[in-house]
């Protein structure tokens, strides 16, 4: 009986060993889910300053030159966090923007300015176009690297429409932004967490005449207005779909220009005959005839 009676309690502690393993597997997999998540409830931690301060900015400074501009800065305690993480994903912000013929200026180990130029309006909805559709135009060109596939896919359109009117140049501007990705949703879609709290975003248009804002959408963001109208700035909304929409005026050089021209060949003209002539300038002399 006892022989009988071994086997069967080493049965029974064998099936105690393995409960006890599954638990622990089960321990360790809660502990890496919730050592990938950290990051996020650390965000979560300091909403009031937020995690990402990203503002974009567009500036016309005539018919043929102007700039994207973007400063991107990251909270301390994020890039303290992360800091692989987020010096990745600086790298391949730097080489987009050199692939437009941008430049980048490190301000900080968090902090970043950049600059990509454009001549025209048809240039500038390319490049911006580009540089916030990453992963479109990597599909064409290269492989995309693990970080821009993993980074959280929107679709931004920008869309320029320009009016030539000899010496000023009409322009609409238009930004279709959805951010919905940026959320986190549950399941059955409804909203876990707005990062409203976590990123702060802004777009900026800057004009030497000023510009207006219009709203030919419902629900279309409404901006804040300085510098008497010469700056527009919406707060961008992550977690939704945003769309703005401004008009305004620039001058034209090349208007300009021929319409100098033009004035300096009709004065020209109105001097050589009709000016000069009726003071007796330019005239010559009558020889008159001896008898």
């Amino acid at each position: 009986m006892g022989s009988q009676a071994e086997p069967g309690n080493q049965l029974n502690r064998e099936k105690t060993t393995m409960k006890e393993q599954i638990v622990q597997d089960k321990n360790g997999k809660r502990k890496k889910h919730f050592l990938f998540l950290l990051p996020l409830f650390f965000c979560v931690l300091n909403l009031v300053t937020g995690c990402v301060q990203y503002d974009v900015g567009v500036n016309f400074d005539s018919q043929t030159r102007g700039e994207i501009v973007q400063h991107i800065k990251l909270g301390e305690k994020l890039t303290s966090f992360s800091s692989e993480t987020v010096g990745d994903w600086l790298k391949s912000v730097e080489r987009r923007v050199r692939l437009l013929d941008g430049k980048t200026k490190r301000l900080s180990d968090r902090e970043v300015l950049v600059s990509i130029p454009f001549n025209n309006g048809a240039e500038l909805e390319d490049k911006f176009n580009q540089f916030y559709n990453p992963i479109a135009q990597t599909a064409k060109s290269r492989v995309a690297s693990p970080l821009e596939t993993d980074l959280p896919k929107f679709e931004s359109h920008l869309s320029v429409k320009q009016n030539n009117l000899l010496l000023v140049l009409r322009n609409r501007l238009s930004l279709e932004l959805d951010l919905r990705s940026l959320s986190l949703l549950s399941s059955n879609g409804s909203l876990l967490l707005s990062p409203g709290g976590l990123l702060e975003l802004d777009f900026s248009l800057n004009t030497p005449w000023g510009a207006e804002s219009i709203e030919t959408v419902v629900g279309a963001l409404v901006p804040a207005s300085y510098e008497q109208g010469k700056q527009l700035v919406w707060k961008l909304k992550p977690g939704e779909v945003n769309y703005l929409e401004a008009t305004f005026w620039i001058p034209s050089p090349v208007g300009i220009g021929a319409l100098i021209i033009a004035l300096f060949v009709a004065v020209g003209i109105a001097l050589k005959y009709q000016i000069l002539p009726a003071m007796g300038i330019g005239k010559k002399p009558q020889n008159i005839g001896q008898t």
